[in-house]
């Protein structure tokens, strides 16, 4: 969205009406839900402080700023809590940043944080401002917690529960990239503590990824996939070169580091029963699979030799 439009400065006094006071409820139903863009519904557009161009909100701004169209130089994000000038969708009157129009008193977001200068006609949403996150978050302030070595609010269902990291939700999601402390999409805390996008880690477990892309631990109960790899290799012999070879494993589930007999399938951790296991010595890595494959085709070579 292109942020420009034709706007009036106003310089009108507010009037006696107290707007601020809800003498006027109609004032807050007048233009509901007509306006806005796709990220919110509001009466009003802001004035980014940082190029001067106006926009219905920081989303329609960033995405204009940053589309891969925009030049590499001039690309930025609105420094949100610095606007100043909110226009009044309904009379395009220019003002500072309040709830209510100075000009014809509409009410320009049913719900308003003059911290965040943020407003939003749809209160369903259940909007509150956290002080220490210092921002506005959604699902109602009594159903959540702000943890503070976190650094972010998580729903109280995870009060006792969850693993804190420090600053856990304060960098972008280690799949898509975008920054998960102020998102508009749902973040999930996977056991291990790390954070991420609810959609990524439906999209990772569509391509069967049950490990966290940051610290590869496992991301569920994976109890029953061990129990079918021990099946696996047990099925599975060993040409007799590999029979007696051992190899250090370092588990990423528990941490323990292991000396366990190789196995092209899996390895599995003695500690936990784990096979969420990583090669660290023996068999070199990336190389075990190679090396019996080339010991295979020199017997095959072999015995082609031997019939002509």
């Amino acid at each position: 969205m292109e942020g420009v439009c034709e706007t009036k400065s106003c310089t009108t006094e507010l009037k006696s009406v107290e707007f601020g006071n809800h003498q006027n409820g109609s004032l807050m139903e007048t233009g509901l839900g007509n306006y806005g863009c796709s990220h919110y519904r509001r009466r009003c557009k802001i004035r980014a402080p940082c190029c001067n161009e106006v926009f219905y909100c920081r989303h329609c701004h960033n995405e204009s700023k940053n589309s891969p169209e925009s030049s590499p130089l001039k690309q930025h994000d609105i420094p949100r809590h610095e606007v100043e000038k909110v226009i009044c969708s309904l009379c395009d009157t220019e003002q500072d940043v309040q709830q209510y129009c100075i000009n014809c008193g509409v009410c320009m977001g049913k719900y308003f944080c003059g911290k965040c200068k943020f407003f939003d006609d749809d209160v369903s949403k259940n909007q509150y401002h956290c002080v220490e996150c210092g921002i506005c978050r959604t699902g109602g302030e009594e159903n959540f917690f702000h943890c503070n070595k976190c650094g972010c609010c998580y729903s109280n269902l995870m009060r006792e529960v969850h693993r804190c990291i420090e600053k856990a939700m304060h960098h972008d999601c280690p799949i898509c990239f975008e920054f998960l402390f102020d998102t508009m999409k749902d973040v999930t805390v996977l056991p291990c503590g790390h954070t991420m996008h609810l959609g990524c880690l439906r999209e990772m477990e569509e391509h069967y990824r049950y490990s966290c892309p940051v610290c590869s631990k496992s991301i569920c109960d994976m109890s029953k996939l061990w129990r079918k790899l021990d099946k696996e290799i047990a099925s599975t012999p060993m040409p007799a070169v590999y029979q007696n070879k051992m190899v250090w494993i370092l588990c990423n589930d528990c941490g323990a580091t292991s000396n366990v007999q190789f196995h092209i399938v899996a390895h599995k951790c003695p500690s936990c029963e784990s096979y969420n296991t990583r090669q660290t010595r023996g068999v070199p890595v990336g190389g075990s699979f190679s090396e019996m494959m080339h010991c295979e085709y020199s017997l095959i070579d072999k015995k082609r030799k031997k019939l002509a």
